[in-house]
């Protein structure tokens, strides 16, 4: 099929790569040239370009060989290599009315035929008629030739740049794009030739620019993404991101072999290096050292938020020491300067921490705590001071459950809730948010409070990430327990609930803190009675709940934790999907303890391995379908009433492993229970083969329904099986 050219455009001839089969294919390249983007905001965009880049070729039949992208503050690049120089064709049918409602007695075509081959822009004649299992029917058989690449790129990939999506975004000029920074440029080749695509405003052209400094902020034509990296690192800049991670990860290597300190590994300010640069420079800086008795939380965090700067510390002692690694954006001859004007702004910010750090001290928290109702939790839900009490006496409940008949936990418990949100009212926690927790610890050892409580009070938030540290400390671990659990409460409370990507309050990731406690913590308590706790307290607190919360609440809290349970015991313990769903369906409304539960599910992945096994669900599911799906009565068996040895021998063992069940069950011997349960298999089988159980006389069909019932409830006693899927069925 012909492309039209669009009026003003000139078509790309794209060039035909070395190595090429029947189709050519040729390389595309796009540069995004903006104002320096946000360092946070690139990754994403980067990971969300090459995605979009994959979908548009797929959607549009492009066959291509690989995508990549690269980019820097300046600019958002991605390269498609081997892209085919034209679309896959394809042949579309379409079927129509039916050949008797299509054509007259005398074979001429109706009204229906004809609006249906105008539909489809072919003649009549052209239509086939095809025997289909409903009869005859019109097809309209169309074969639509593929496009030029070029003329799809030139309609496609400004909807590609505009289709970017960022945190924030901004219009700056009459086209009313929404982009994170106002985009300055495009580069835009497929085949060495340029696309005149038009983005925001600006035409696409095959120049860029290098570094504002370094390379002077000139214009740099480029014919392939081979010469554009090589241009572009002439011009100051290194455009591949991996490359500059690269080259950071040395130099800062080679500072720390030069100096003999060790860094304090971090992550996230090495993103924020390789994504702030272009032509990365690190070097080594220093500050006073009379603010090494600041706390290094302090001195880590205000090096990291205020400069994003890496600290150091003494390889031998671990401690940290007065100096700090930065990259710069910028190679010149006396990097001193730059140095030194780093130095200075570390200092303000240094001498601003120690301040604030030195006033906090001279109020104890338990002073603070009395200020506590002027800070909001949530405008629906009161004040700080209202949260605290309420985790105060939810800690309480949880450290009985945790060290029954002993005070001594309870008391460290609720002496570090009294004192846990006392340091947001100081100014360290203030400047930095990300303190909480570790400064109120930090105050409580100035007061002279107890280590165990310190401790706790530094622990509540852990852990911090989904992924991150947990509390040590059983107190650190009652406490965090109780604040999430109560968090939870509380907005479930009054309807705001996670949906589908919305969780604004990030409900789930305290529920994966809970979850990860109570398993890898080891700890035993009843989560349903300690959630239960958690809702009446908020309840006492007077907030109006959402209509049905106080009947359905603690059971739509307790399956929002299990939905974390199954992912946790999915992906850490690796186990099966439905013998999660057996432990966990049978749970609800039970005494619920967690690391109970994940012992009973490794128990039933062992005995699914046992060939026996998958023949014993399928009798047992026989026995299940029949106990829900027949109308009867549920009574007493009665031996009087059977009719064949296979119901007595059945009756009888059920009734024997019911009770060896009941005693391997109260010591947690789940192993045990099952190999009672698996050892049923044979008289299961019998009474199946023997008897029928829909019998005509109608007392004889509920007796062996009911016995069927007594199998049910054995089985259903420690897991719902129904959930357990044989394997190869």
């Amino acid at each position: 099929m012909a492309t039209q050219k669009k009026p003003g455009r000139r078509s790309a001839a794209p060039k035909k790569s070395r190595g090429t089969s029947a189709q050519s294919v040729a390389e595309l390249l796009l540069e995004i040239g903006v104002e320096e983007l946000p360092y946070q905001f690139i990754g994403p965009a980067l990971a969300s370009l090459k995605e979009s880049a994959e979908r548009l070729c797929n959607n549009q039949r492009l066959t291509f060989q690989t995508v990549r992208t690269m980019g820097t503050p300046r600019r958002l690049t991605i390269v498609v290599e081997g892209l085919a120089s034209r679309q896959t064709s394809v042949t579309k049918e379409a079927m129509g009315p039916s050949k008797a409602v299509a054509f007259d007695q005398a074979g001429q075509a109706t009204r229906a035929a004809l609006g249906f081959a105008a539909g489809q822009g072919v003649a009549v004649q052209d239509l086939h008629v095809r025997q289909t299992p409903k009869g005859e029917y019109l097809f309209a058989v169309k074969r639509e030739e593929g496009r030029a690449t070029a003329a799809v790129l030139l309609d496609t990939l400004p909807q590609l740049v505009s289709g970017l999506a960022f945190p924030k975004a901004m219009k700056w000029n009459e086209a009313g794009v929404r982009f994170a920074r106002p985009i300055r440029w495009v580069m835009a080749l497929y085949g060495g030739s340029v696309l005149p695509i038009e983005v925001a405003g600006i035409n696409a052209s095959n120049q860029t620019r290098g570094h504002r400094v370094l390379g002077g902020g000139k214009w740099m034509s480029i014919r392939d993404a081979a010469s554009y990296i090589g241009t572009l690192e002439r011009q100051g800049v290194i455009v591949d991101p991996q490359r500059r991670r690269k080259l950071i990860e040395e130099q800062i290597a080679a500072i720390c072999h030069k100096t003999g300190f060790q860094l304090n590994a971090d992550e996230a300010l090495l993103d924020q290096a390789v994504y702030s640069t272009e032509q990365p420079i690190s070097f080594l800086g220093s500050f006073k050292d009379a603010y090494l008795d600041v706390p290094e939380e302090i001195l880590i965090t205000s090096m990291k938020e205020h400069q994003g700067f890496v600290s150091l510390r003494q390889k031998n002692t671990g401690k940290l020491v007065a100096h700090f690694i930065a990259v710069a954006n910028n190679r010149v001859k006396d990097m001193s300067l730059i140095r030194e004007g780093n130095e200075r702004v570390l200092a303000a910010r240094l001498a601003d921490a120690k301040f604030f750090f030195d006033e906090d001290r001279k109020v104890r928290l338990e002073e603070r705590t009395k200020k506590l109702g002027g800070v909001m939790f949530h405008q629906k839900l009161g004040t700080m001071a209202q949260k605290q009490e309420r985790v105060k006496k939810l800690v309480g409940v949880i450290a009985a459950h945790v060290s029954p008949g002993q005070d001594e936990l309870r008391q460290i418990c609720e002496r570090a809730a009294l004192l846990s949100k006392a340091d947001l009212l100081t100014g360290i926690v203030g400047e930095f948010p990300e303190l909480q927790g570790i400064m109120g610890g930090e105050y409580a050892l100035h007061d002279g409070e107890l280590s165990a409580v310190v401790q706790a009070i530094r622990e509540q938030y852990l852990p911090r990430a989904i992924e991150g540290e947990l509390p040590k400390t059983v107190a650190g671990q009652v406490l965090s327990l109780a604040d999430r659990l109560d968090t939870i409460a509380a907005f479930f409370s009054v309807g705001i609930v996670p949906t589908g990507s919305e969780d604004p309050f990030a409900l789930r990731r305290h529920a994966t803190a809970i979850v990860r406690i109570l398993l890898e913590g080891k700890l035993r308590i009843n989560l349903v009675n300690s959630t239960n706790q958690a809702i009446n307290l908020v309840a006492d607190d007077g907030f109006k709940n959402v209509p049905g919360f106080e009947r359905e609440g603690l059971r739509q809290i307790t399956e929002f934790v299990f939905e974390r349970v199954r992912h946790y015991v999915r992906i850490v313990q690796g186990l099966r999907d439905d013998i999660i769903d057996s432990v966990l369906k049978s749970a609800y409304d039970t005494p619920v303890d967690l690391v109970d539960l994940v012992q009973k599910m490794k128990a039933v992945e062992m005995v699914t391995r046992k060939p026996e096994f998958d023949p014993l669900i399928v009798g047992f599911k026989r026995a299940h379908r029949l106990v829900e799906k027949e109308q009867w009565e549920p009574q007493q068996v009665e031996t009087a009433k059977f009719q064949h040895p296979s119901e007595s021998a059945l009756h009888k063992a059920v009734v024997e492993e019911r009770g060896k069940m009941g005693s391997a069950l109260e010591s947690g011997d789940y192993g045990k229970v099952l190999d009672s349960l698996v050892g049923l298999k044979a008289v299961i089988d019998d009474f199946f083969a023997a008897v029928m159980v829909n019998a005509e006389e109608k007392a004889i069909r509920s007796n062996r329904l009911s016995l069927l019932k007594e199998v049910d409830e054995l089985f259903m006693s420690f897991a719902d099986f129904s959930q357990i899927v044989v394997q190869g069925r």
